[in-house]
C-alpha cells in the first residue's frame, strides 16, 4: 500500500523559509509523480506543483513559481517543497500526494494517493 507523509511545517516569520518534505512508500509503479497542494483556512486546496520520478517539473501556480521550488530525491522517493519570503496569506496546511505516470496538467485533475497535511504558519 502506497503511503505518503509530509513533514517540515511549523511557525515562522514573514519573509523566513521552511522546506517541506514528502516521502512515499509502498511505490511498485515504473513511473510516478509527487505533487503539492495547499489548503488555507477557509478556501479551497490549490496546487502548487508535481514532481515526477524521472524530474519532470510542472508548477500549477505561476505566481508561487518565484518563491516555491519543489525538488526530489529518487533513491529517497522523496520530494521537497522550498519555500523562501514566507508571507501570512502562506499560512495554509501544506499536502502532497503521489499518483502513477505524469504530473497531472492541473492541480484539480487530483491525485491518487494523500499525506494527512503539514501546517506551515505565517506569523506577520
Amino acid at each position: 500500500e502506497v503511503q505518503v507523509v509530509e513533514s517540515g511545517g511549523g511557525l515562522v516569520q514573514t519573509g523566513g523559509s521552511l522546506r517541506l518534505s514528502c516521502a512515499a512508500s509502498g511505490i511498485t509503479f515504473d513511473e510516478y509523480a509527487i505533487g503539492w497542494y495547499y489548503e488555507a483556512p477557509g478556501k479551497a486546496r490549490e496546487g502548487v506543483g508535481c514532481i515526477t520520478n524521472s524530474g519532470g517539473l510542472t508548477y500549477w501556480t505561476d505566481s508561487l513559481k518565484g518563491r516555491f521550488t519543489i525538488s526530489g530525491d529518487k533513491s529517497k522517493k522523496t520530494a521537497y517543497l522550498q519555500m523562501n519570503n514566507l508571507k501570512p496569506e502562506d499560512t495554509a496546511v501544506y499536502y502532497c500526494a503521489v499518483s502513477s505516470g505524469l504530473c497531472p496538467l492541473q492541480y484539480y485533475y487530483g491525485m491518487r494517493y494523500w499525506g494527512k497535511g503539514t501546517l506551515v504558519t505565517v506569523s506577520s
